[in-house]
């Protein structure tokens, strides 16, 4: 690790914007406090990572993120050592920093990496909190403002990829999901800067497609792909179109799926 390293940063110096639901901010307050690590689930672009992110900022934290893939190695996490020009130096992995630190460090969606993998966060999620760094013979033990978050989507857990109850019962958990129809059209009109009345449309349209959920479609419409489809808008692309490309595009290619729900976008702009 370089002596230059600078934790700060990973701070969040701009507030990012985020909408709360009911309850879910005291119940992570709660959780900091005691530096318990929490398991955030809920289907993709539900706010899940603006959450952490608002809350790192409020707190005052750094965060590291890191997006988990099935080819992440233990040593992507943790570090290793690399050849220089005066032999070998060891490089902290973004967990490490973050331990060592005083970082929130949120892994998302865990479940995406290998089981193999997310087992190095077992020590730092229990009394001990600490990791060791076996290849360096060292034990890292976690800064007092050090906290480990996951994320990760029960929609698409199977057989192969779902999280081990030795990894899941160390955590505590919060559900989320999309928000009620008025709190989500409000977050699109200030994430995109349109207009009540063609926010709430365009929730209708999600809607239409979150029914059809496991009857057709694996994922309904997120609210990141609505406020694609009214950023597209407030750009001056008609909202007929702007829907076909940001909403329904992306998450089908099934072509009796498509036009049920451009029937939907049809009619919710008449």
């Amino acid at each position: 690790m370089s002596a230059q390293f600078d934790i700060k940063q990973y701070l969040i110096n701009k507030q990012p914007f985020y909408q709360p639901q009911g309850g879910e901010i005291e119940l992570y307050e709660a959780a900091y406090a005691a530096r318990l690590p929490v398991m955030l689930k809920g289907p993709t672009g539900c706010g899940k990572s603006r959450f952490v992110e608002h809350r790192a900022w409020k707190l005052g934290k750094p965060l590291i993120t890191v997006a988990c893939n099935e080819d992440m190695t233990a040593s992507d996490l943790v570090g290793r050592y690399l050849l220089d020009a005066g032999g070998t130096r060891w490089l902290d992995g973004p967990l490490t920093l973050a331990a060592r630190h005083g970082a929130i460090c949120y892994l998302d969606e865990i479940v995406e990496a290998r089981q193999d993998t997310t087992v190095v966060i077992h020590p730092l999620t229990d009394h001990r909190r600490a990791l060791p760094l076996d290849k360096k013979g060292e034990l890292v033990l976690a800064h007092a403002d050090f906290q480990l978050v996951i994320s990760y989507n029960p929609g698409y857990q199977n057989l192969m990829k779902d999280l081990k109850q030795s990894t899941k019962q160390r955590f505590a958990a919060m559900d989320f999901g999309y928000a009620p129809a008025a709190i989500e059209a409000a977050i699109i009109s200030k994430e995109a800067g349109i207009d009540g009345e063609t926010a709430g449309r365009l929730v209708r349209v999600a809607e239409t497609a979150r029914n059809l959920k496991g009857h057709g479609l694996d994922e309904g419409i997120s609210t990141r792909l609505l406020v694609y489809a009214a950023t597209l808008i407030n750009r001056g692309i008609a909202p007929r179109a702007a829907c076909r490309m940001a909403l329904v595009r992306p998450i089908t290619d099934d072509a009796d799926i498509r036009d049920t729900l451009d029937h939907a976008i049809d009619s919710v702009f008449a």
